[in-house]
C-alpha cells in the first residue's frame, strides 16, 4: 500500500505534456502580467485615481493568479502590498482583512484537520466504514461506501487532504480485486478508473457541505459579509451545502454505477484488506478519543444557533448574546486549543498536539484568503467595484437574481477549470455582487452561486489537487476525465442553480 506522504507528493505528478503547459502558463504569466499592469495604468479608465490605479494592480494580479506563474500566496499578499506603495489606501486599511475573524475560522479548523491527521483519526473512519462483509462483498457497495466516507471526511477536512488519505486505500482495494479476479480486465479497468475518480470528485462535493469543507466556501462568506454586512451562520449554509451534497454524491455514484460497475465480481478480498489494516490501527486510543472531544465540541458549537433557530428562539437574547460571544471564528479557535491542553500522558505532560504539529497547516492558503478579501474590500471602498458593475450590468440589461445566479455560477464553473477553486472564488465573487448591486438586485444568491461553482473543476488534472492526486495512479485516462468531468459539471450548475432558486429565499 502506497503511504500518505507518498499520496500526497502525487499532487505534483504531470505527465510531461502537462508539465510543459504548465511551464509555458507561468513564463507567459511573469511577462503578461506587468504588461496587462502597464496598459491599464495607462489606459484612460473613467474611474477616480485610487481606483485607476487599482484597476491596474487587479489585472496583474488576475493574470498571476491564473498562470500560477507566482506562488498563489504570494500573489494575494502582492495586491494589498501594491495598493498600499501606490496609494490606493493606507497600510492599515488594505492589511487589515488579513486579521478577519474569518481567519481564525481557517486556522482553528485546519488545526482540528492536522489533529485528526496526526493520529490517524480519519484514516480510522476509512477503515472502519470499509471493513464491514456486507460491503466489501459488492462491487456497487464498495464504491458507493469507499465514496461516501470520502465525502463526509472532506465536510471537516480539505478536499486535498481528504483525496491523499482515502487514494493509498482505493489503490489497494483496485490491487486486490486484481489480483484475485482474473478473467474480469476490462470490467475492472473501468471499476479501477472510477474508483479514483470517486475519490476526488467525493472529495470535492464533499467540501461544498459546510463553511470550513473547502476555502471558497469562507471565501465566499466572508467577502459576503465584509462586502454587503450580512452574515451567513454556519447552520444556515449547511441548509444549502448538504441538500446539493447528496444530490450531487446521489447524481455521481449512480453515473459510475451504471457505467462501470457491471461485471466487477467481488469475493472477500475487498473486505479483508481493509480489515487488515483497521487490525494494524488497533484499538482507539487516547489521542483519538481527545480529538474527537474537541472536534465535537467544536461542531456543537458550529450549530448551536441552529439548534436555537430551530427551536423557535433565534431572537432571543440568549441567541444574540451567543452569536456575539462566540462567533465560529471563536468557536474553531476554542476547538482547536482544546488540543494543546487535553492530555494523552500527563506524567510526562504530553498534550494531544504540539505546536510543531499544528503549525503544519496551510499557511497558504490563509494567506490567500486574506489577499482575496484585501483586494474585494478595496475594490469597493475605492469605487472600482461600482464601476465595473454598472459596466457589466449594460451586458445584462434587466437582469434579475436568477439570470445573474445562473451567469455567475457557470463563469465561476469555467475558471475553476483553468485555476485554483480558491482564486476562481476570490475572483468571481466580488465581481458577481457589484453587478447585482449594479442591477438593484439583493447581491446574496449571484454571490453564493459564484462561491459554490468555484468548487465544481473536474475535467482536467490542473483543475484540483484532488484530481491531479488521482491522475497519478495511471488509471484514470485523460479522455475519462473529461467525460465523466463534464457530466458533473453540468450537473453540479444545474443543480445549484435550482437549488439557490427554491431554498435561497427562504434562507437567505
Amino acid at each position: 500500500m502506497r503511504t500518505l506522504d507518498e499520496a500526497s507528493r502525487a499532487v505534483e505528478s504531470y505527465s510531461p505534456a502537462e508539465e510543459a503547459f504548465n511551464r509555458k502558463r507561468r513564463t507567459w504569466g511573469l511577462f503578461l502580467g506587468p504588461l496587462i499592469f502597464g496598459l491599464m495604468w495607462l489606459a484612460p479608465l473613467p474611474v477616480p485615481g485610487p481606483a485607476h490605479r487599482l484597476a491596474a494592480i487587479l489585472a496583474m494580479v488576475v493574470v498571476l493568479w491564473i498562470s500560477e506563474a507566482l506562488p498563489m500566496a504570494v500573489t494575494a499578499m502582492l495586491g494589498p502590498i501594491l495598493a498600499v506603495v501606490f496609494r490606493v489606501a493606507p497600510a492599515r486599511g488594505a492589511l487589515a482583512p488579513f486579521a478577519d475573524p474569518i481567519i481564525f475560522l481557517f486556522i482553528g479548523s485546519f488545526i482540528l484537520a492536522e489533529a485528526m491527521f496526526v493520529h490517524g483519526l480519519d484514516r480510522r473512519i476509512a477503515f472502519t466504514a470499509l471493513a464491514s462483509r456486507w460491503v466489501g462483498t459488492s462491487g456497487t457497495r464498495i464504491l458507493v461506501v469507499y465514496g461516501l466516507v470520502g465525502t463526509c471526511i472532506s465536510m471537516w477536512m480539505s478536499n486535498t487532504a481528504t483525496t491523499a488519505m482515502m487514494f493509498p486505500i482505493g489503490l489497494s482495494i483496485v490491487a486486490q480485486l486484481r489480483r484475485g479476479s482474473a478473467g474480469q480486465e476490462e470490467a475492472l479497468r473501468k471499476f479501477a478508473t472510477v474508483m479514483m475518480l470517486i475519490t476526488s470528485f467525493g472529495a470535492s462535493v464533499g467540501g461544498m457541505a459546510t463553511p470550513v469543507g473547502t476555502p471558497p466556501n469562507l471565501i465566499g462568506i466572508g467577502l459576503i459579509e465584509r462586502i454587503t454586512g450580512t452574515h451567513i451562520g454556519f447552520f444556515r449554509w449547511m441548509a444549502i451545502g448538504v441538500p446539493l451534497v447528496l444530490i450531487l454524491f446521489t447524481i455521481l455514484a449512480t453515473f459510475f454505477v451504471l457505467t462501470s460497475t457491471r461485471g466487477v465480481h467481488v469475493g472477500e478480498a475487498g473486505a479483508r484488506i481493509v480489515r487488515e489494516e483497521l487490525d494494524r490501527l488497533g484499538p482507539m486510543n487516547k489521542a483519538q478519543r481527545n480529538v474527537c472531544v474537541a472536534f465535537g465540541a467544536t461542531v456543537l458549537l458550529w450549530t448551536f444557533p441552529g439548534v436555537l433557530a430551530i427551536a423557535g428562539l433565534s431572537n432571543t437574547s440568549l441567541a444574540k448574546a451567543y452569536l456575539t460571544s462566540v462567533p465560529e471564528g471563536v468557536a474553531a479557535m476554542l476547538g482547536a486549543m482544546l488540543l494543546f491542553v487535553l492530555p494523552v500522558h500527563w506524567a510526562a505532560r504530553k498534550f494531544t498536539i504540539t505546536w510543531e504539529e499544528a503549525a503544519r497547516i496551510d499557511w497558504g492558503i490563509v494567506l490567500l484568503y486574506g489577499g482575496g478579501l484585501a483586494m474585494g474590500d478595496l475594490a469597493f471602498s475605492t469605487g472600482l467595484a461600482t464601476a465595473m458593475g454598472h459596466g457589466l450590468t449594460s451586458w445584462l440589461p434587466g437582469a434579475g437574481p436568477m439570470l445573474l445566479t445562473t451567469v455567475f455560477t457557470g463563469a465561476a464553473i469555467l475558471l475553476s477549470e483553468t485555476t485554483s477553486n480558491t482564486a476562481s472564488a476570490n475572483m468571481v465573487v466580488p465581481v458577481a455582487i457589484a453587478v447585482a448591486t449594479a442591477s438593484k438586485v439583493d447581491p446574496m444568491l449571484p454571490a453564493l452561486g459564484a462561491t459554490l461553482g468555484a468548487s465544481m473543476g473536474f475535467m482536467m488534472p490542473i483543475s484540483t489537487a484532488p484530481n491531479a492526486i488521482v491522475y497519478s495512479s495511471g488509471h484514470v485516462p485523460i479522455s475519462a476525465m473529461i467525460r465523466y468531468g463534464i457530466v458533473l459539471d453540468l450537473a453540479g450548475f444545474v443543480v445549484i442553480v435550482a437549488l439557490l432558486g427554491l431554498l435561497g429565499p427562504l434562507l437567505f
